[in-house]
């Protein structure tokens, strides 16, 4: 009482003071009462309207949190209104299914809609509750009356009207809710009604549900979009969330850290590749030789070490399956070795032509078939037992993609990219570089590819709308042959090998480095992210090495809690 009664007696001497400045001596108690709540009432229109609609919104989640007598005086003290007292009681007679009550105050609320059609609408959605839960409570009679006297004069969507009617033939409730696709009468349909109703009236008529919470939602995305080194595959609930502070996640999260070096071949490791599913890399070298390594939480393990190619190994393609695996060989190679994974047995030698270059293939969804091709001119569609099914003449590819069952993309030695279809034999321009395309990797949906160009760095292009999105600095390429890939969670990120024995990690928003990782003491020729483990990198390079880089504070190589 003492602390009310001083605050009481200084916001008197203050309007007192306010007076006498104004030369007003003749006051008394009701008149500094009068004058007071006047004082109030002008700082309360002096609210803006984002003022209002702050208080509003914060209102609307103490409510919904239950602290009524919290609202009611935030309500007071502001002078806001949280809603259209119309609108409030229409929600809580849908909410309770008090339906004629609800259709009249929804006659009143039509002033505040956009047209006639928005209310017929909000009326049919309305009645159409009110008809299943009649059906439910079998109520025939009164859901026919529904159907034929009250949603069949509206003249909206008969088609609907039609399907209802024919719920009026249903045996048994668990029938009808299976026929109407709906849950039966009760908070969960009566909520979803009203949030459907509810997108029909404006917001200063009543606010979108949860508003506080889509707006925090809408932040935290944003937020996460431009953290740089945000990696992680499962979603965040932001309920379990500190929204105190920004999302920020550290570097110590992210892949940037040795935690196992292969040294196992015994020459330059041209090429590297993890399985579809995670659980495999193969590994190709100058050596001859494809080692498979099985991904364990202890680290890599040899699996298999698959013999007798007569050239290096410069490329290799698992099938979608990862039932099998393709070996190509460099420039010179005129051979391509299909191998049988789990058995580490040799499934067909192709080779058709001696004076063919077969360096690089790609597989059809089906694992059935692939395309192959070289740069002189060699451009095949092979089954699996290496039968030529079409061919293009005269493409001189060297880097091809599947993008579906009816188009390959191919990069060829005129610096372009072209789409091509081996059903209807026919071609069209993606895009068109200055220098060389040394190779390309396509994203998971096939919607965007990163280019390794000659002298000049790594490019990222949108296949669909055929535009340079972004260039990538800092990465040292001369005219080595040096494989990009996307990686991470959702493929926001861009990895790349150099000549001068880095790796180089960007985020697909900015041209410059976030990562670069350093131990290889010759070019990395190639570096590839596991597909199902955000938090695992691997990278080839020709001091014969393949180095497995993980976050700082993973706990295991099959840890893929990266966030």
């Amino acid at each position: 009482m003492k602390n009310q009664t001083s605050t009481d007696s200084n916001d008197n001497g203050e309007i007192i003071c306010e007076l006498v400045q104004n030369g007003v001596t003749d006051f008394n108690t009701d008149k500094l009462v009068a004058l007071k709540e006047s004082n109030f009432h002008i700082k309360r229109k002096a609210l803006s309207r984002h003022d209002e609609e702050i208080i509003r919104i914060i209102g609307q989640h103490l409510k919904h949190l239950g602290f009524n007598k919290t609202v009611d005086c935030l309500i007071k003290e502001s002078g806001c209104e949280l809603e259209n007292l119309s609108a409030s009681k229409f929600c809580e007679y849908c909410l309770s299914g008090a339906w004629s009550k609800a259709e009249n105050v929804l006659k009143e609320l039509k002033p505040y809609l956009e047209n006639e059609d928005s209310y017929v609408k909000m009326k049919f959605i309305l009645l159409e509750q009110k008809f299943l839960e009649f059906l439910e409570d079998n109520c025939v009679l009164d859901a026919l009356h529904c159907l034929r006297i009250e949603m069949s004069p509206l003249k909206f969507n008969v088609e609907r009207v039609h399907e209802l009617s024919s719920l009026l033939m249903c045996a048994s409730v668990d029938d009808l809710f299976s026929q109407a696709k709906w849950e039966g009468k009760g908070l969960v349909t009566r909520q979803r009604l009203v949030e459907k109703l509810l997108a029909f009236l404006p917001p200063s008529v009543m606010l979108p549900l949860h508003r506080l919470e889509t707006l925090i939602a809408q932040a935290f995305e944003l937020q996460r979009e431009k953290c740089l080194f945000h990696n992680s595959s499962t979603s965040i609930d932001i309920r379990e969330t500190s929204i105190i502070v920004d999302h920020q996640c550290s570097r110590d999260s992210f892949p940037s850290e040795t935690r196992q070096v292969l040294s196992d071949h015994c020459d330059e490791v041209l090429f590297l590749r993890f399985s579809n599913n995670g659980k495999y890399l193969a590994t190709g070298s100058k050596d001859m030789k494809v080692i498979i390594w099985e991904v364990k939480s202890s680290g890599l393990e040899k699996l298999h070490v698959l013999n007798g190619h007569s050239y290096g190994i410069s490329y290799l393609a698992w099938s979608p399956n990862d039932v099998y695996l393709i070996a190509c060989g460099p420039e010179d190679c005129c051979e391509i070795w299909l191998w049988q994974v789990q058995t580490a047995t040799l499934h067909r030698h192709i080779s058709h032509s001696p004076d063919d270059s077969l360096t690089c293939c790609s597989w059809y969804s089906d694992s059935k078939r692939f395309v192959v091709g070289g740069i002189r001119g060699q451009f095949y569609q092979c089954d699996l037992d290496g039968n030529i099914l079409e061919s293009w003449d005269g493409v001189r590819v060297n880097c091809l993609h599947v993008i579906n069952e009816n188009t390959v993309l191919a990069s060829d030695t005129h610096h372009r990219i072209k789409a091509y279809s081996f059903e209807d034999i026919v071609d069209k321009l993606i895009l068109q570089e200055s220098h060389a395309i040394m190779s390309f990797t396509a994203s998971k949906d096939n919607s965007k590819v990163i280019l390794n160009i000659s002298n000049q760095g790594v490019n990222l292009w949108d296949v669909k709308c055929k535009m340079l999105v972004r260039r990538f600095r800092g990465v040292v390429y001369g005219s080595f042959i040096i494989h990009s890939c996307f990686g991470g969670a959702n493929d926001d990120f861009i990895a790349s090998g150099s000549e001068d024995n880095t790796v180089y990690i960007w985020h697909h928003t900015k041209e410059t480095p976030i990562l670069t990782l350093h131990g290889h003491t010759g070019t990395v020729n190639c570096v590839h992210w596991n597909p199902t483990n955000p938090g695992m990198l691997a990278s080839a390079s020709d001091d014969g090495t393949v180095r497995i880089w993980m976050p700082l504070k993973s706990k295991s190589l099959t840890d893929d809690s990266t966030s």
